[in-house]
């Protein structure tokens, strides 16, 4: 009897922890909506995408669609500033909740992150010195020296044709690298190369080739407590979609509409 009355009263007990457990985890959407603010990874240093003006203040098309989040979550924008290697790393240990930063979406990336629905599509760009005649296509830079960051989808993309991957930090440091003859190449996305030729028309570099990029996804770690904060930003985003607050920054950061797939 009494090692009845035992095992009943581990059971309850038992019961009693995993109930309590249960009910004080929150998901992630809880958790920030309680601590008031949305912790968003940036680079930063990526033009139009995340970059500082003439005021030093952090701007960029994916510094105003972060902020929207945000406001529609209930809470405030908390912009993080690293370095793009750093970025994917951060969201997967709890370090950001998302990053807004042109990430491209990869079925690769999505096996670690979820993501939220597209929303904008980039078209990529193959650029190169001036006076470079050599390299016409993506399969011209085999045994070629190219320059990007590191995991990026560019860097990859160059990897697999066989190029030799110098990696950098920033967008300035790749295309210095092509100008001064450290790199053949580089592969960027045609909005971020379209807005450094606006700022630095005398840059000795040209586009080779002009190809379709990748939809461009917002990433958040990947576990069963995201799930609701990823719905909640997709409704965010499908909102922002339907009264023209997405194709207008598109227009406003790019000079073009980048939000819809071809």
């Amino acid at each position: 009897m009494k090692k009845w009355i035992a095992l009943l009263l581990a059971l309850l007990l038992a019961a009693t922890a995993a109930l309590a457990l249960a009910e004080g985890e929150k998901d992630a959407l809880a958790e920030i909506r309680e601590r008031g603010t949305l912790v968003i990874g940036t680079e930063g240093n990526w033009s139009p995408w995340t970059y500082h003006d003439e005021s030093d203040t952090l701007t960029g098309f994916d510094v105003e669609i972060g902020t929207l989040i945000a406001e529609g979550l209930g809470v405030k924008p908390d912009f993080k500033e690293a370095a793009w290697e750093s970025l994917l790393a951060g969201v997967e240990t709890g370090r950001f909740d998302i990053i807004c930063n042109g990430v491209g979406f990869t079925p690769v990336r999505a096996e670690k992150y979820a993501f939220s629905d597209p929303y904008a599509y980039t078209t990529a760009v193959l650029v190169v010195r001036k006076d470079n005649e050599d390299i016409k296509t993506l399969d011209d830079l085999k045994g070629k020296k190219t320059t990007n960051s590191p995991n990026s989808t560019y860097a990859m993309m160059a990897e697999e044709r066989g190029a030799d991957v110098q990696y950098v930090d920033t967008l300035g440091e790749t295309l210095s690298m092509v100008e001064n003859g450290r790199a053949d190449a580089t592969i960027n996305a045609k909005g971020s190369i379209d807005d450094y030729l606006k700022e630095h028309p005398e840059a000795n570099i040209k586009v080779a080739l002009e190809f379709p990029g990748e939809a461009v996804a917002y990433p958040v770690r990947k576990t069963e407590k995201t799930e609701s904060l990823v719905a909640a930003i997709n409704d965010v985003l499908a909102k922002a979609r339907e009264d023209g607050t997405l194709e207008a920054l598109s227009i406003k950061y790019f000079g073009e509409d980048l939000t819809k797939a071809e």
